[in-house]
């Protein structure tokens, strides 16, 4: 029941080449950058990646994709602040994208963890983003089949943690965290604070501890937007 992990580098150790990875964040509001960089660190390849974005600057996702480690991209936003990493390796065929819109991508996630196979929605009805997939009309109006998303691994970002994994998040950092971590198998979190069984108020709980496998303290936790306003290159 103690999912209590030493470092960032134990935590990823056992993610191996091909996974699919979800990493939560918007931007860099609840981006696990350790658990990330550590990730670098360990040398997995092949990776596929769920994320809101494709990175920013040269840390997080953006580094992941520099050192040639992202096979794939399953995102809304490829391109953001700084996306000059992503951009390069996609014009060059290094990396595939799969473009979702950004609430679509939020409702396979959450399917994927409630074990909704498909569901459908109206947006990107009409348009390059629905060709091939299937079509129905509901009361007059027609939407487009979505699949669930699920992955082997969640690399997450929480404000609280307690040994058996009891989640609570900071404000916006709270964004795709939560659903992440009920749509992967094997769900790892940086927490800011690891705190005592029982220190959390229930009713404070967002994520239980069953959608979690392991925590690690990350007590001064990097932020993207810093790293990246300071020229930060990793590794």
């Amino acid at each position: 029941m103690d999912k209590r992990l030493t470092s960032p580098a134990e935590a990823v150790a056992g993610i191996p080449d091909g996974a699919v990875v979800m990493i939560g964040g918007f931007g860099g509001s609840g981006a696990p950058i350790e658990l990330i960089h550590a990730l670098i660190d360990q040398g997995a390849k092949d990776l596929t990646v769920i994320n809101n974005n494709a990175g920013n600057g040269h840390v997080g996702i953006a580094a992941l994709i520099e050192q040639k480690r992202v096979a794939k991209m399953i995102c809304s936003f490829p391109r953001s602040a700084d996306p000059v990493v992503f951009t390069e390796a996609y014009l060059a065929g290094e990396i595939e994208l799969e473009l979702v819109p950004q609430g679509t991508l939020a409702e396979r996630i959450r399917a994927g963890g409630a074990g909704i196979p498909a569901f459908y929605t109206p947006t990107s009805f009409g348009t390059d983003l629905a060709k091939g997939k299937p079509v129905e009309v509901f009361e007059g109006r027609s939407y487009v089949q979505e699949r669930w998303l699920k992955a082997d691994y969640a690399l997450l970002k929480a404000e609280e943690a307690d040994p058996h994994g009891n989640l609570t998040y900071r404000m916006a950092a709270r964004n795709f965290n939560p659903i992440m971590a009920m749509a992967a198998t094997t769900t790892i979190v940086q927490a800011t604070k690891l705190v005592a069984l029982g220190a959390i108020d229930p009713e404070r709980v967002v994520t239980p501890g069953i959608f979690v496998d392991h925590v690690v303290e990350v007590a001064n936790a990097a932020q993207e937007e810093e790293l990246n306003r300071a020229g930060a290159v990793y590794p």
